[in-house]
């Protein structure tokens, strides 16, 4: 090398990585190595005892929870945590995001700051991690295979035309903060809710079963499975991370004279909870 040049400026990069939904048992080994091999970490959880543990894997961890104010959208929350990632990448360091759950399910930060960072040149990565909705298809019992499933976010189920086929299971999210247009809040309120329930009332029976969900996040817990009728959803204890699970109301109906629909079942399996065995 010559006297005179100086050698290259390090390159930054970043990697969005899953967390999983549950302390200590999701994290995969890949996930763990983008972790270690950080030079900073931004961690988004869903509580303090997370952020402590991801804390225990690296000696520069920094929470993203400070970017939170109440009245705050979420829109202006999300770009400033982006770009604190982003500004660490152009500083030429190693950056992680690690967010619970997976990374490209409902966050929206890994994917702006990993579009970002390529458009600047930079090289960005997203690793997968078990998702509220993996934890829901094992805890309920159902596969979302055998007659279908559909997904859609509750509030835009509100604020678009969407068509619901009743003959599939139907997984509405964050209906905590269905039919708020502020982004600023974090829970909508009761008259709001309302609006959800007389949506689905247009296509299921007021007295349709439907579950509320929420996975489990320490190994000792359970999952939350609370299950009641449709027209009492809106007084329900909600919260942002709750998930609706709605079974299909109807069978399926052949395409065919001659062909055999399927057989479904639309209860959620009351009993699993029961049977569940102590993990290890």
């Amino acid at each position: 090398m010559p006297a005179d040049a100086s050698p290259a400026a390090p390159r930054g990069q970043l990697a969005c990585i899953g967390l999983g939904m549950m302390l200590g048992a999701h994290l995969t080994p890949r996930a763990r190595g983008w972790i270690e091999a950080a030079d900073v970490v931004f961690v988004a959880a869903s509580d303090a005892l997370v952020e402590h543990w991801v804390a225990s894997m690296h000696p520069d961890v920094r929470s993203v929870q400070g970017f939170y104010a109440e009245g705050k959208p979420r829109q202006q929350t999300y770009r400033e945590m982006a770009e604190a990632m982003l500004a660490e990448v152009r500083a030429g360091k190693r950056v992680v995001g690690a967010f619970y759950g997976h990374p490209g399910v409902f966050a929206q930060v890994p994917h702006a700051a990993i579009a970002q960072a390529r458009d600047e040149g930079f090289e960005a990565v997203m690793d997968p991690g078990i998702s509220a909705e993996d934890c829901l298809y094992a805890d309920l019992g159902f596969d979302p295979g055998h007659v279908g499933c559909a997904h859609y976010e509750a509030s835009q189920l509100l604020f678009y035309r969407r068509v619901i086929d009743t003959s599939a299971w139907l997984v509405l999210w964050q209906i905590g903060l269905a039919g708020d247009r502020s982004y600023a809040v974090r829970a909508s309120t009761v008259e709001q809710r309302q609006r959800l329930v007389d949506r689905l009332l247009r296509d299921y029976p007021a007295e349709h079963p439907v579950t509320v969900y929420e996975a489990a996040t320490l190994p000792i817990g359970r999952p939350r499975i609370d299950t009641l009728p449709l027209h009492t959803l809106a007084h329900a204890n909600l919260r942002m991370h709750s998930t609706l699970v709605v079974p299909p109301a109807r069978p399926l109906e052949p395409e065919t004279a001659d062909a055999q629909p399927a057989r479904i079942g639309v209860s959620i399996r009351s009993d699993f909870l029961d049977r569940m065995p102590t993990p290890p």
